[in-house]
Formats: structure tokens, C-alpha cells, sequence
């Protein structure tokens, strides 16, 4: 699928389209924020632990979250019109934030739609996605925080997390495995902004293709902090993919990888591989 073609739903998407650890809560994006402004190093991830779910429901039309909703554990799929499974590029999402929500505690299971949708600042903490459909969340609004604090997302046909809006988006103590892009800054939206992405004591499990992609010409920049690479002795995946974004809905042509310490912001000590 085109990034042309998923550029047209709401307020567009991607450029190059599309578990749990500690759930420290908001201490936790506190503790992360700090360490990356102060340098301190991070410890390696430890093995992701997927959950059990406490009941399962199906979700047959977007469900609203405002304020703080606790799911306790229980798995939600998509059924209806959310419950194709496909990669169709114009499917609703089986949760939508306001600005300023927080859902906690929740499982996703299959089919998953296109996941959660933040319409501007939110924190997703210890949520899981068992099998990611279109993309796990996708983060909108300008000038936004968004945090995601523990859990983990795995079977990615393209990506996870997908960052249409303006601002930073911080993912600590996560899983992720089996992606073909981990956190993606839209390359083609037909409004582009400076995106700052920090990721650190983060579990990434292979098969995958790239941790982080960004575009270099809008300012963005990936962090990287306490990553622990798993089953990848080759290392195959990609770091940090920059990229030539543009605000026309065509593809963006790639513009190298590896780190610079103004666009890819890690070294080597940064990442663990096991």
C-alpha cells in the first residue's frame, strides 16, 4: 500500500507505512525524560513477559477515552467493520483519545483495526498489542507529549507506532517484536512538523527492519537509550533511518542511517545485543 493512498484518511498518516516490562506509570516518563536530558546511562531491558488477559470483549464502533480509563487487564478485538484484519488503509481505530487521556491496562487482541488513536497529548501505559493491524497507535495534534509507558506490540505487518503530529513522543520500557518498523515519523502528511522521538529500555525482538525513522529536513530527531536487540546476531536492523520527508503524498527518499548526534542520537553503548 501507498503512502500516497494512506495519506488521505483523517488527518494522513505515514510515509513509509505501516511487552511488557515494569509499568512505572507517569514516575516512569519522568525518570526517562530525566535521564535523557541529563545523560545518565540506562540499563539494558530485561525479557518482555506477555500478560494474560482477564476477559475479552469486542469492540464493533471506536470506543471514546477521556480523563483516565483502567481496562483491568481485559482483551479487546475488533469485530464488525473493525474486524476485517486487513491492511486496509481507511479503518478506524478501536480506541480514541482526547487530548490529555491516559488508557492503562489494556490488551489488544485480534483483529486490532488500526489500534489506538491519540487526537493529541496521551499516555498509553502497560498496554499490549497481541497482533498489530494497521498500525498499534497513532499520535496527532501539535506542539503534543505523548508517552507510552510499559507493554509491548508484536506481528507488525508495517509499523507500530505512527507519529503524525508535532511534539515529542517518548516510549519507555517496551517490547517490541516482529515489525517491519518500530516508530515512524510521517514522511508524506500534508502538514509536517518537527518531531522529537526518545525510546529507551526497550526490548526489540527480531524479525524487524527499522527501529526509528525520521526526517531529517523537518528537524526530527531519534534518541535511543538502554535498547536490547534480540535475535538479530547480524544486525540487520536498522537503528535510526532518516529520511527526506515531504508534504505532497509522494514517497520520501531515505537520506543514510547511523548516528550524527543531531538526527540519530545514540552510539554503540546504547544498544545490547543478544
Amino acid at each position: 500500500m501507498s503512502d500516497q493512498q494512506h495519506g488521505k484518511q483523517l488527518s494522513t498518516r505515514s510515509g513509509t507505512r505501516r511487552r511488557r516490562f515494569v509499568a512505572g506509570g507517569l514516575g516512569a516518563v519522568a525518570l526517562t525524560v530525566g535521564a535523557l536530558t541529563s545523560g545518565l546511562t540506562l540499563p539494558s531491558a530485561m525479557a518482555a513477559t506477555w500478560p494474560s488477559a482477564n476477559g475479552s470483549e469486542g469492540v464493533g464502533a471506536t470506543k471514546p477515552v477521556s480523563g483516565t480509563v483502567d481496562g483491568g487487564m481485559k482483551r479487546y478485538y475488533g469485530t464488525g467493520d473493525l474486524g476485517s484484519g486487513g491492511q486496509n488503509e481507511d479503518q478506524d481505530p478501536l480506541f480514541q483519545l482526547a487530548d490529555g487521556a491516559t488508557l492503562k491496562n489494556v490488551i489488544l487482541g485480534a483483529p486490532a483495526a488500526d489500534g489506538i488513536h491519540c487526537s493529541g497529548s496521551c499516555t498509553l501505559q502497560n498496554v499490549w498489542w497481541e497482533d498489530v493491524g494497521e498500525d498499534a497507535a497513532t499520535f496527532r495534534g501539535t506542539g503534543k507529549t505523548f508517552n507510552v509507558v510499559g507493554g509491548g506490540a508484536r506481528k507488525a505487518a508495517d509499523k507500530i507506532f505512527q507519529f503524525n503530529g508535532g511534539g515529542t513522543l517518548n516510549i519507555s520500557n517496551f517490547a517490541g517484536q516482529d515489525f517491519k518498523t518500530f516508530v515512524r515519523s510521517c514522511g508524506n502528511c500534508s502538514s509536517q512538523y518537527k518531531r522529537t522521538i526518545n525510546v529507551t529500555n526497550t526490548e526489540i525482538t527480531a524479525p524487524g527492519g527499522v527501529i526509528g525513522g525520521i526526517n531529517t529536513n523537518y528537524g526530527d530527531s531519534l534518541t535511543l537509550r538502554g535498547i536490547t536487540i534480540v535475535g538479530d546476531s547480524s544486525k540487520k536492523i536498522v537503528p535510526c533511518q532518516k529520511y527526506i520527508g515531504n508534504n505532497t503524498g509522494a514517497e520520501p527518499s531515505k537520506n543514510g542511517t547511523g548516528p550524527d548526534s543531531t538526527y540519530c542520537k545514540y552510539s554503540a553503548s546504547d544498544l545490547t545485543y543478544r
